[in-house]
């Protein structure tokens, strides 16, 4: 396994037009590592991905790894951008209508247009691309149904295999547990932790810690800036979090670091 960091972000502030943004950000991500994003709600953690993918602009600091490296200072947008399917992305919401008569395996085919072009119709490779995703979420056997018809846990796995088809190197996934019952919440565990197994480098917002205890190697705290970055037992300490979630009643036993649920931005 190649051990260089798939991502890697130096001194990097994303700022939005209006000045409201995250700072502060030095962590990597590895080949086979899962690092959770947790901060309370508007501490920047969707900012931070959507940085990732060039659509908040990058005012400070380098990025380098699957997405291009420049230097904020050198570069007009203060943005690098990935190559076609270096980065599979799993929205927080999809514009999806679930009324609108499509297969589950049509929207996972949307993952690999990127690759396609506007000129390329889907061929053998795609179509192959599309059942190892679907199989990965272990959907194959939903593939013809109507995307619609699917339960909320199914349509978010569907996603998932749609940000999965291009074969990113790079999983951004924003509050992906969010709403799932258990055995859907289980299945996207299974999936994470085989996607690791596959050398997959996973970058996860979640409020859930102990989730994130479960799934992740390492763990990037942030409340606007960044407050630690290291390995999950390190880092989720009751003074870490306590401090991350200023205001908030935080509880801890032997096990479990609980934070009351909510959204982040």
């Amino acid at each position: 396994m190649n051990d260089s960091p798939v991502v890697r972000l130096e001194g990097v502030a994303f700022t939005y037009p209006g000045g409201e943004g995250v700072s502060g950000l030095d962590f990597q991500v590895r080949p086979g590592e899962a690092t959770a994003l947790i901060g309370p709600n508007g501490a920047g953690k969707s900012t931070i991905l959507k940085g990732l993918l060039g659509l908040v602009p990058r005012t400070s600091g380098r990025v380098t790894g699957a997405v291009q490296s420049t230097d904020a200072t050198t570069d007009a947008a203060g943005n690098g951008h990935a190559a076609p399917g270096m980065i599979g992305f799993l929205p927080q919401t999809t514009e999806l209508d679930p009324d609108f008569p499509i297969s589950l395996e049509q929207v996972v085919m949307q993952g690999r247009f990127a690759r396609l072009g506007f000129l390329r119709w889907p061929g053998r490779a795609d179509r192959a691309a599309v059942r190892r995703a679907l199989d990965t979420v272990g959907l194959t056997g939903l593939a013809k149904k109507r995307f619609g018809e699917l339960s909320g846990g199914q349509r978010q796995r569907g996603l998932l295999a749609r940000a999965l088809v291009s074969d990113p190197r790079l999983l951004l996934l924003d509050e992906p547990f969010n709403g799932l019952d258990q055995p859907n919440r289980d299945a996207l565990v299974r999936t994470l932790q085989l996607l690791k197994q596959q050398d997959v480098a996973v970058l996860v917002s979640t409020h859930d810690l102990e989730l994130a205890q479960q799934v992740c190697d390492n763990v990037v705290l942030v409340n606007r800036v960044q407050l630690a970055f290291g390995p999950v037992h390190e880092v989720l300490t009751l003074g870490n979090v306590q401090a991350c979630f200023e205001g908030v009643e935080v509880e801890i036993d032997e096990h479990t670091l609980v934070v009351p649920g909510h959204e982040g931005r």
